[in-house]
Order: C-alpha cells, then sequence, then structure tokens
C-alpha cells in the first residue's frame, strides 16, 4: 500500500538516488546527461528543504516518489515530480500532485514543466487540468512546456 507525506530533510538522500533513478529515462530520451535532476548535489536538495515542501510517497519504509513544491505569490510552482520506474503507470504520480495541490490551497495558480518529448508526462499533466501555456528552447535537442492550471 501507498501512504503518502511529508519528507524530512533526512530524507533527501534518499530521494536524490530516486530522482537520478527516475531522471535517467528523460536524460536517455534527450540524450542529455546534464540535465539539472541529473546533476543536482545532496547539499543542493538539502538546501531545497528550507524553501520548498516536499512529499514523498512510501511503500514498506521505502520512498518510491516525490514531488515537490512553493508558493510565489498567488502561484504554487510544481517541480520534480518522481516515481520509481517499477512504480510508474499505477496512479502514484497523480496521487502525489493531487496532494501537493491539496497543500498550496491559497493559490489560485499552478504551474511545472516538463520536456517536450516526455509524452507521459504530458499525459499526466493534461489528463489532471493542466494546459500548455508556453513552450521555450532549452537546447538544439529539447524544447521545454510550460504548464498552467487555475
Amino acid at each position: 500500500m501507498v501512504t503518502l507525506e511529508k519528507a524530512i530533510i533526512s530524507d533527501a538522500e534518499e530521494i536524490l538516488l530516486l530522482q537520478k533513478l527516475a531522471y535517467k529515462s528523460e536524460s536517455e530520451l534527450y540524450d542529455d546527461f546534464t540535465i539539472p535532476p541529473m546533476t543536482q548535489t545532496l547539499q543542493s536538495i538539502r538546501d531545497e528543504f528550507g524553501l520548498q515542501i516536499f512529499l514523498k510517497a512510501m511503500v514498506d519504509e521505502r520512498i518510491i516518489g516525490s514531488v515537490r513544491a512553493f508558493e510565489q505569490g498567488e502561484t504554487c510552482h510544481i517541480g520534480r515530480l518522481m516515481v520509481h520506474p517499477d512504480y510508474q503507470c499505477h496512479g502514484i504520480g497523480k496521487k502525489l500532485m493531487n496532494e501537493i495541490e491539496s497543500l498550496f490551497k491559497s493559490c489560485k495558480r499552478f504551474e511545472l514543466f516538463t520536456g517536450s518529448k516526455s509524452e507521459k508526462n504530458l499525459r499526466l499533466y493534461q489528463t489532471i487540468g493542466y494546459k500548455i501555456f508556453k513552450t521555450k528552447k532549452v537546447t538544439d535537442n529539447s524544447n521545454s512546456s510550460l504548464f498552467g492550471k487555475n
């Protein structure tokens, strides 16, 4: 059974290891292993705990998913949604998104971005009500789609 709860700073190392595993497929898709989720350091993720709320999805005391977000003005910025490859396509990403949104009830808008080649991510975000409002070129090999939800 999957449980969701707020992560604490002592979870940082396990979340970072999961992040590198979960974003490996993104790196392969774009043939770019220098994307920020792959190069983030343990100190950097620990620093983010002071600025963002982290959620974790747990199975048998093991973190198998995570997402983080922060509020700026009336907008909640959501980032780094990840689910362990063995647990993908079981609704865990959707549960994490619903839970992180519920923690920012005062926000009037939610925003996130994903790579334009990341078809599973694009489908998920559109399924839960997000719409692309901007696309920008990130590298010669990729574009980033910015999603919003009111």
